[in-house]
């Protein structure tokens, strides 16, 4: 018991989690990178229960993080007063993941990150699926 404990202690906080993001966020290349300077970054422990009873998810540990706003490609010069575009990591289901995986918790934070990027540009999870298969295979051959 005392080792989970111990575990538990050394577990990344949200500042080390939301400097990886932000490390993540730094290597978006150009020109998508002009297109997420008003995009915030949040990192809270879980998903809020409003956020997981609209997406169906009953366990707060399976949602790494979520996209908030509406895609580029949506967006109107005519719009105004909405809250910016926001990008949330859930800290304690990135952690969980971390930990049953094994993969690398910076590259892990990273594919989080990307993978919210690519909602802001509009992909849906059925693409950026497509897109990693297709860079695997990619770097496969």
């Amino acid at each position: 018991m005392a080792e989970t404990t111990a575990a538990c202690q050394a577990a990344p906080d949200a500042a080390a989690i939301e400097a990886m993001a932000r490390a993540a966020l730094a290597r978006i290349p150009s020109p998508f990178a002009e297109h997420l300077a008003d995009v915030v970054l949040l990192i809270e422990d879980y998903a809020d229960d409003e956020t997981l009873a609209a997406l169906g998810i009953d366990e707060p540990i399976e949602l790494t993080g979520i996209y908030h706003g509406r895609p580029i490609g949506e967006k109107s010069s005519f719009e105004s007063g909405a809250l910016p575009d926001r990008i949330h990591l859930y800290r304690l289901p990135i952690l969980w993941e971390w930990i049953e995986t094994g993969v690398a918790l910076d590259a892990l934070v990273h594919h989080v990150v990307v993978h919210e990027v690519g909602h802001h540009f509009g992909l849906s999870d059925d693409d950026m699926h497509a897109l990693e298969d297709a860079a695997g295979e990619e770097t496969a051959g």
